[in-house]
C-alpha cells in the first residue's frame, strides 16, 4: 500500500472519530473497533501520561495502572522527546486532568 493511501486512510479514521457525539458514542465506537485488550493498552497508556503530566514517579504510576516500566518510560519519551508535537500533554492540560489529585477516572471507578 502506498504511503499516501495509508495517510488518507488514517486521515478518514480521525475524522470520524470527530465526528462522534459524546463520551458513550466514542467508547462504543472504540468497543467495536478494537480488541479488549487493544482498548486497555491505549486506556493504560493514556493513564500513563497523566499520571506523569501530574508529577507521579515512576512506582506509583506502576502501582496506580499496573503498567510495566518499560511502557511508563516509552510515554514518557513520546511526551517529551518525540510525539506529535505535545499533542498529549497540550490535551492533558486542555481537559485539566493535570491538576487532580493523582487519580484517573478509571481510579474513581
Amino acid at each position: 500500500m502506498a504511503k499516501t493511501e495509508r495517510k488518507g486512510r488514517s486521515l478518514a479514521l480521525y475524522e470520524t472519530i470527530l465526528k462522534l457525539k459524546d463520551a458513550e458514542e466514542c467508547s462504543r465506537f472504540f468497543e467495536d473497533l478494537c480488541t479488549p485488550v487493544e482498548l486497555r493498552a491505549m486506556e493504560q497508556r493514556f493513564d500513563v501520561a497523566v499520571y506523569l503530566q501530574q508529577g507521579l514517579v515512576y512506582l506509583d504510576i506502576l502501582e496506580k495502572t499496573g503498567a510495566s516500566s518499560a511502557t511508563i518510560s516509552r510515554v514518557r519519551r513520546s511526551m517529551l522527546d518525540n510525539g506529535a508535537g505535545g499533542v498529549m500533554r497540550e490535551v492533558i492540560l486542555r481537559t485539566g486532568l493535570d491538576k487532580q489529585t493523582g487519580e484517573t477516572q478509571r481510579d474513581k471507578e
